[in-house]
């Protein structure tokens, strides 16, 4: 009987999934083959690319402008061949998306026309709302994500430092306003860091949406704060805010200066990973905080300034104490503008070439 049924088509193999980036692996402390790189301002002021592109042109203007914001991104990306991109932008963008008069002046920084001291200035500052306050935000990292081949990390301000901007006007050596204010209105601080919390926590979500792999927080200030400080002022609406983040799927960085007397109360507050400026041998936070928690850093941002037989000797030196696994090779802060371009290509290298003569 001929059969006229009609032909099953030929069963194809099926994809395997493909596997997480190296980054993102290493940020869950999942196994990998090498620790990952990447440097905290990586992109912009030690690169000519960035220099050309930037002249004429205030920080502002790039971090808004979103073709100009993802080239930024992108350039440390073909220069020094890292394993993750990190967004071009600043944690006080957001601010000025909701109306609050602030200048990122060069070679000062974030500076606020009317410091907040009062409750009344508290109350001016408003939710932030990304697709209508700031659709920049996310079409730069999606321009950016579209001609990457890494992951990208998406970042924001934590809480303590974006008060701290707020409340002293600008850069301070001593966070003496803001640590009055605290500890003299701790009710008025707390909603002013819920606030600011919640900017960061959308700004975050708005950069995941649009492609972002990661995210970190940058808390640069909490080192001024004594660890009973911390855990009473800040920690509660820092864990508020990774709370907030655990639904996305990514992996949650928090990152400080000077903060190796808060290492385990940072933890607590719920990131992934933690960043370690220079000051905490890798193996001291690791015995100190256990394999639960990813660690990232933490090379004197100085040292890439000294001769490169001295870069290669620290940098072979943090490779020796780092830990096997949810590990991410990085600065204590970010890339000085003195440093020469080529230096962080040199250190991408040296960390691959290092994890091969471990694994040989």
């Amino acid at each position: 009987m001929l059969d006229l049924a009609p032909e099953r088509p030929e069963a194809r193999p099926s994809r395997a999934p493909e596997a997480p980036p190296l980054l993102v692996r290493a940020l869950r402390g999942e196994p990998v083959e090498r620790p990952p790189v990447w440097f905290m301002r990586q992109a912009g002021r030690s690169l000519p690319e960035y220099r050309a592109l930037r002249r004429g042109r205030s920080l502002m203007e790039l971090a808004t402008t979103p073709e100009l914001a993802a080239e930024v991104t992108l350039q440390p990306v073909r220069r020094h061949g890292v394993d993750a991109a990190i967004l071009f932008s600043d944690i006080v963008v957001p601010l000025a998306a909701v109306g609050v008069d602030v200048e990122i002046q060069p070679g000062v920084g974030p500076v606020i026309g009317t410091p907040f001291r009062t409750a009344a200035d508290v109350r001016r500052l408003r939710p932030f709302e990304p697709d209508h306050d700031l659709p920049e935000l996310g079409e730069a990292v999606r321009l950016a994500c579209a001609q990457l081949d890494v992951p990208l990390i998406g970042f924001a301000g934590g809480p303590f430092t974006l008060a701290s901007y707020l409340v002293e006007g600008g850069p301070s050596k001593s966070q003496a306003r803001t640590k009055a204010l605290m500890l003299g209105r701790p009710d008025l601080f707390r909603v002013l860091l819920d606030r600011l919390a919640a900017i960061a926590a959308a700004s975050l979500r708005a950069q995941v949406r649009a492609g972002a792999a990661a995210v970190q927080v940058f808390e640069s200030w909490i080192g001024f704060l004594s660890r009973s400080q911390y855990e009473r002022h800040v920690a509660p609406p820092e864990r508020a805010l990774f709370d907030d983040l655990a639904g996305l799927g990514v992996p949650r960085v928090l990152f400080g200066v000077g903060t190796g007397h808060l290492l385990e109360a940072m933890a607590g507050a719920g990131p992934d990973a933690l960043g370690l400026d220079w000051r905490t041998p890798l193996a001291e936070a690791r015995r100190r905080l256990g394999p639960g928690i990813a660690l990232q850093g933490n090379l004197d941002p100085a040292a890439l300034l000294a001769p490169w037989p001295a870069v290669r000797a620290e940098a072979a030196a943090l490779l020796s104490d780092a830990p096997r696994t949810g590990y991410i090779f990085n600065l204590g802060h970010g890339v000085l503008p003195e440093t020469a371009p080529d230096v962080p290509g040199r250190l991408v290298e040296l960390v691959r070439r290092h994890a091969l003569e471990v694994v040989a």
